[in-house]
């Protein structure tokens, strides 16, 4: 009988020790899924880029890679592309804010006032967009106000005037070639318009509605101009090959107003790097989305490191120009 206690005490004992392990077992698996919650959170981001050119798909390119750093598997992206089409840019925002992304990417003045229509509460962040206020999405630049911020790719126009000046100083009109639909190339042909200005050379407006128009537009600005200006225009730069095809035969000489549309067509260009626009678009997204970051407040930012001159040497050899010193050959 004692020996019967002994061992009824003892294996009370061990269902004791083990109802307590078994406790603190599942108060760890009940904390887990809260930690899970909170460490293992995933953002859905849509990216709707506006049409397939080297600039724009270099800024989308590097707005994923930044944020695959940051946030490694926690991102999922939802790429799409309008295909210059402003009804395709507004389904697919709509289908972004019906699918309640986390955030969305906006790359290109179409896609980032597509967007901004489509939804006041999502935060989107804008890239390739010249001036963020022209386009109609944000109350000022430096303090946005809605849910709308982004970074421009404004490079210095008055300085790529002057870089025009440099490698052809003997320029007498130029021809300034931009689409009328978009209104970032607008306020870029204002800008050039007053560089042009101060700078005592005479200058002409050509517009295009459409990639229809180009070559006819581009061909009435080479017969009554010797060069040729064209602003970070999307219009124009899915169509630069048209742009060469006229230019070059004719012996005319073309600024461009961003790297990939000198490479396909251009002669030189003061240029930024696309890829390093979509990196710090993609910083600012993951301040939003993991920081809290509110894009109202959130200023518009700039791209002011490595914008260097950079020139087509195809074009050049075509064109029979030796650029001066201090500018580097588009690889």
């Amino acid at each position: 009988m004692k020996k019967n206690k002994i061992r009824l005490v003892a294996a009370t004992a061990m269902a004791a020790m083990v109802i307590s392990m078994t406790g603190c077992g599942g108060g760890s698996k009940a904390e887990k899924p809260a930690e899970d919650s909170a460490e293992g959170k995933t953002y859905k981001v849509g990216i709707m880029q506006l049409v397939e050119h080297p600039a724009l798909d270099a800024a989308t390119q590097g707005f994923q890679d930044k944020l695959k750093e940051l946030l490694g598997d926690s991102v999922t992206f939802d790429v799409q592309n309008a295909q210059g089409e402003s009804t395709n840019c507004t389904t697919i925002a709509t289908k972004f804010v019906s699918d309640d992304v986390d955030l969305i990417m906006a790359n290109a003045t179409g896609a980032v006032q597509a967007a901004a229509a489509a939804t006041s509460e999502i935060p989107i962040v804008g890239t390739s967009v010249t001036d963020f206020k022209t386009a109609g999405v944000v109350e000022s630049n430096d303090a946005p106000g809605r849910n709308v911020t982004g970074v421009s790719d404004l490079t210095p126009i008055d300085e790529q005037i002057k870089l025009l000046q440099k490698v052809c100083p003997d320029a007498k009109k130029v021809a300034i070639v931009y689409c009328s639909a978009e209104p970032n190339s607008i306020f870029q042909s204002e800008l050039a318009q007053k560089a042009l200005t101060e700078a005592g050379i005479e200058f002409k407006e050509y517009t295009a509605a459409d990639s229809n128009e180009i070559q006819a537009v581009i061909t009435k600005a080479v017969s009554e101009c010797d060069t040729v200006f064209i602003p970070t225009d999307n219009t124009m730069a899915s169509n630069m090959e048209i742009v060469k095809n006229v230019t070059v035969p004719a012996g005319i000489p073309v600024f461009a107003g961003e790297e990939g549309m000198c490479k396909s067509g251009g002669l030189a260009t003061l240029s930024i790097s696309f890829y390093e626009l979509g990196q710090k678009a993609g910083q600012m997204a993951y301040d939003i989305l993991v920081n809290g970051g509110d894009p109202a407040t959130t200023p518009i930012g700039f791209v002011s490191d490595n914008i260097v001159p950079k020139y087509n040497a195809e074009i050049a050899k075509a064109l029979d120009i030796t650029m001066p010193e201090g500018f580097e050959a588009i690889q």
